[in-house]
C-alpha cells in the first residue's frame, strides 16, 4: 500500500516538473522556479510583459535583454512557453 502511494506521488510529481509555464502567464515565481532563471531576468520579463503580452520567442529575444537564442533554447528544454510553443531556432 505505502509502495503504491509513493510510487503515485513520485509520479505525480515528476509530471508537475515538466509542465509547461507560459511566460505570458507566469508568475514571478513561477519564472525564477525555472533553470537557467533568477531574479534579474524574471523581473526583466515582468517588466517587458507589463507593456504588452510576448508575440513569439522572437519578440521575447528581442525585448528582453540578456536573452538570446542559446538561452531561449536552454530555457524551452526546461518548460518556458511563449503561448503553447517551444522555442525553435529560426532556419539559417
Amino acid at each position: 500500500m505505502f509502495r503504491t502511494f509513493l510510487a503515485a506521488l513520485l509520479t505525480t510529481l515528476s509530471i508537475g516538473a515538466f509542465a509547461a509555464v507560459d511566460v505570458n502567464k507566469a508568475s514571478q515565481a513561477e519564472l525564477e522556479a525555472l533553470p537557467g532563471v533568477g531574479t534579474a531576468l524574471a523581473t526583466r520579463v515582468m517588466a517587458e510583459r507589463q507593456k504588452s503580452a510576448f508575440k513569439d520567442w522572437a519578440d521575447l529575444i528581442q525585448r528582453v535583454r540578456g536573452l538570446g537564442e542559446g538561452n531561449a533554447a536552454k530555457l524551452s528544454q526546461g518548460g518556458l512557453t511563449v503561448g503553447t510553443a517551444a522555442y525553435k531556432p529560426a532556419a539559417k
